[in-house]
């Protein structure tokens, strides 16, 4: 059964028959009969089908419930037992918030060099979508902000915390300072994460704090975007200092730190609370608690 517990949750990603078999490595025929074998060995309808995939039923919905964690267990069950027998292999999938990218390094790199055997898939998420994986066993473990908003049953490490700085143009209204409070930002033109991210709503709430309507003139879920509007020096943004350490500013653009108020925010490991844990998640929380005190 736990092979057609893998096809329900391969369609409640995919929300497509098509799409959902392809990821399962199957055809859609043969992904079809599998749910629908399901459905006949419970005795309950769990898929509303049409012409196309339509939802799921009450039914389909709590089953949906038991496949996480019966394919969840099912999982950490072949990580243990593989574990035993030969060094951690297989692979690991770290979801985490694209502000935490400059030092994610100094997580992932210990670890794979403690385990050369794991391979490693990290990808980029707001915190909504990073705790929306670990929930639906789409990634393993998270990196996210701890202290802002709901995580749910999670295991956690601190990392570090997240600190702010202006990027602005040299030799602009801030010139020959070297710091700036957040109420004096109701001038500058601004390029954001786009709201979305919760980096953005922590920024927003800054502001509001401070009394300023911010004129966010562009908004992007990209970093990448936002780092080469900033080198043309015609915008501003508002960035963790920890960027400041792999960002080569261009000629003309500074960093000013950001204070009155000091905004610092917890970001760190977070993985689904299971007993036991999967071994690969245990040993990254074990990496985890290893993590560099200069990024607190």
């Amino acid at each position: 059964m736990i092979d057609k517990l893998e096809y329900l949750l391969a369609l409640a990603e995919a929300r497509h028959f098509g799409r959902a078999a392809a990821a399962c490595g199957t055809t859609q025929p043969t992904f079809s009969a599998g749910i629908k074998q399901l459905e006949e060995s419970l005795g309950i309808l769990l898929v509303e089908r049409g012409s196309r995939f339509r939802g799921f039923t009450a039914a389909g919905e709590r089953t949906l419930d038991w496949a996480r964690r019966i394919v969840g267990d099912a999982r950490a069950m072949r990580q243990e037992i593989a574990a035993l027998h030969s060094a951690l292999s297989g692979q690991l999938r770290l979801a985490a918030i694209p502000t935490s990218m400059p030092i994610l390094t100094e997580l992932t790199a210990p670890f794979a060099l403690q385990h050369p055997q794991v391979g490693l898939v990290v990808l980029s998420r707001t915190s909504d979508e990073v705790l929306s994986l670990l929930e639906n066993l789409e990634a393993d473990a998270g990196v996210t902000y701890l202290d802002n908003e709901p995580l749910g049953r999670m295991v956690t490490v601190p990392l570090y915390r997240e600190r702010f700085c202006l990027i602005c143009r040299a030799g602009g209204p801030f010139a020959g300072r070297h710091a700036v409070r957040w109420a004096e930002l109701a001038e500058v033109r601004l390029a954001l994460l786009t709201p979305d991210m919760q980096n953005r709503r922590i920024i927003d709430r800054a502001l509001r704090a401070a009394g300023v309507r911010p004129a966010v003139m562009i908004e992007s879920d990209s970093m990448v975007a936002l780092l080469s509007h900033l080198r043309t020096g015609a915008w501003a943004s508002i960035l963790p200092v920890q960027w400041m350490e792999t960002l080569a500013l261009a000629p003309g653009v500074e960093a000013l730190a950001l204070e009155e108020p000091a905004v610092a925010n917890a970001v760190g490991l977070v993985v689904p609370q299971r007993e036991p844990l999967p071994v690969l998640s245990a040993a990254l929380i074990a990496a985890a608690r290893c993590f560099p005190a200069g990024g607190a």
